[in-house]
């Protein structure tokens, strides 16, 4: 099970304005943000088994890490669960009025399975952002 994801981003504000325009249909908020060694934003959505009644899952750092490796996350595929198909059109239409690329428009996939609907995104790093609803209709 996954607790939670880090990218870094060369530009924090960037991030921050693409990311929580694309991911508020999903119901995602801005949760949190600061200098803590590095500026960093957090986004989370309402879940009721969180102390605070909110789960911060996806975390943007700007600059390379003190421990090495890529300045910058690139070429991730990074997908998020919508309740509705919806919901996945309304990721796209933000993520692209926020200036992520086409990577896919919404649809069904049914390569995958009869009733997956996603919509791809390529962010401003490059990475491949997804939302998929697999509920029919």
């Amino acid at each position: 099970m996954l607790d939670h994801m880090t990218f870094r981003v060369r530009d924090i504000a960037q991030a921050k304005a693409f990311y929580a325009a694309a991911l508020a249909p999903l119901g995602y908020t801005l949760a949190l943000e600061g200098n803590f060694g590095a500026n960093i934003v957090g986004f989370g959505h309402p879940d009721s088994s969180e102390p605070e009644g909110k789960r911060t899952d996806v975390w943007f750092i700007d600059g390379p890490s003190p421990y090495g490796g890529p300045e910058v996350t690139t070429g991730c595929h990074l997908c998020w669960r919508a309740a509705s198909r919806a919901q996945v059109d309304a990721f796209y239409a933000a993520a692209i009025a926020a200036g992520g690329r086409d990577n896919g428009a919404p649809g069904l996939r049914p390569h995958y399975h009869p009733n997956y609907y996603g919509a791809f995104v390529l962010d401003p790093e490059g990475n491949n952002i997804e939302a998929v609803c697999h509920l029919p209709g």
